[in-house]
């Protein structure tokens, strides 16, 4: 039982730093399109420019879709298929940790003695704030203007590395089209 003690809590931050890095994916799709017929593709401009994110970090997300559907053996054509577009949506996410603790509050008197007490100094609080993105990549029928799929991938970002953030849309791209083409 002491074993099982000590290996869960070990267990327990295993699975938490994980769900951290994880990017959690969706996707939907028109049972009615054929998506064997669909070969080409071409970025829809003005709904990427609706996207309210950095011009850099829109390359950077086009440019991983592009490898994606390139090695799912799809081309990129003047005159294609489907459309491609993305938006992006982000919230605040604020946590906040009490980190107070002491040897509990003995004393005398009504409400305030004499002794250490519940915080008694150390800990504190700590806050912390991450941003959690959701990164939607549409593919719409380029003959009939319909959305046939829609992915959404969601997951906390990086903004301080510059390395990081890439890997980090990579993944997001990756895992997201994963999902596509729909099996049927």
């Amino acid at each position: 039982m002491k074993r099982m003690t000590r290996i869960i809590p070990v267990l327990l931050f295993a699975f938490l730093l994980s769900s951290c890095s994880s990017v959690r994916v969706a996707a939907d799709y028109d049972r009615e399109a054929n998506f064997d017929q669909y070969k080409t593709f071409a970025f829809f401009k003005p709904g990427i420019d609706k996207a309210e994110i950095s011009d850099i970090d829109k390359r950077r997300i086009l440019r991983a879709i592009e490898t994606e559907l390139m090695a799912k053996g799809y081309t990129k054509s003047e005159n294609p298929d489907m459309l491609i577009s993305m938006f992006t949506k982000s919230t605040q996410r604020v946590d906040v940790y009490n980190n107070a603790w002491g040897w509990g509050g003995w004393g005398w008197g009504p409400g305030w003695g004499w002794g250490p007490g519940w915080g008694a100094g150390w800990g504190g609080n700590q806050v912390s704030t991450r941003t959690e993105g959701m990164l939607f990549i549409d593919i719409i029928d380029n003959a009939e203007k319909e959305l046939i799929w829609q992915g959404s991938g969601t997951g906390f970002l990086v903004t301080k590395n510059v390395e990081k953030k890439e890997a980090r849309i990579k993944e997001f791209v990756q895992k997201t089209l994963m999902q596509f083409p729909p099996e049927k």
